[in-house]
């Protein structure tokens, strides 16, 4: 248990800079936004989660595994915060991040080692596929939640579900062009969460966690080692590094 308490400090260490600024931005933005609002469990719970939102997809974008753990905790406050609002989708996409993101993460040592070292790109077929299964994913799922809930925005929450599970599932296949459809699941969420926000259904921090992990998406492109090939070069030797001096 020591040593994997280690490890997971290990893992919030060595980011790119930019990232460690973001995450202390979001984190000033969202207790402001908790202390100028009544404090509710609600209210608590959101907070929680975004600030281990962002923890976690931070981990992602620098190529770090510590986004396991931080992504269950966060994925339940998001669930809650999900049956709230009524945002029914939301509650899958977070089951789904668990799947695809989370619990390897927690069950594989091998997907543990070295991260950066493992990044590829999408071929032209894989790039077809995941378009046409993120169009697929909207109609059935948008169909399906207007038939059977309450859901006041279905079709809202479902373009953000249908983009942020196929960018699961490509994230935890390891393609960098992950990043296109996060930066598109964000902007969705942003609309989502702002439109619940003025409907009275969630709170403003939802809207702000949107904004920050846009933002993250856009960082990605130029320092994460998901696209910057010296960042990857200096986080394969760091991850190398570490793992031969712990065994």
């Amino acid at each position: 248990m020591l040593n994997y308490f280690k490890f997971l400090l290990h893992q919030l260490k060595g980011w790119p800079q930019q990232n460690y600024y973001l995450f202390f931005f979001s984190l000033g933005c969202q207790i402001m936004t908790l202390v100028n609002q009544p404090i509710t469990f609600l209210t608590v719970i959101t907070f929680l989660g975004t600030t281990l939102g962002v923890l976690c997809i931070l981990s992602i974008s620098a190529a770090k595994s510590v986004n396991g753990i931080l992504g269950i905790i966060s994925a339940l406050c998001f669930i809650y915060v999900g049956f709230s609002a009524k945002n029914y989708l939301s509650i899958g996409e977070q089951i789904a991040y668990m799947i695809t993101l989370d619990i390897p993460v927690l069950l594989s040592k091998e997907w543990n080692h070295n991260m950066a070292a493992k990044i590829r790109k999408f071929t032209g077929k894989v790039w077809l596929l995941a378009i046409i299964s993120t169009v697929v994913v909207y109609f059935v799922s948008g169909g399906l939640i207007q038939r059977f809930t309450d859901d006041p925005r279905p079709w809202v929450d479902a373009i953000a579900f249908s983009i942020s599970l196929t960018a699961g599932v490509i994230s935890f296949l390891r393609y960098n062009n992950q990043y296109y459809w996060w930066l598109a699941s964000g902007l969705a969420q942003m609309v989502l969460w702002y439109i619940s926000f003025t409907h009275g259904s969630a709170s403003l921090a939802m809207f702000v966690n949107s904004s920050v992990y846009l933002i993250n998406d856009v960082l990605a492109f130029t320092v994460s080692p998901w696209y910057n090939q010296k960042e990857r070069e200096r986080m394969q030797k760091q991850e190398d590094d570490y793992y031969q001096l712990s065994h």
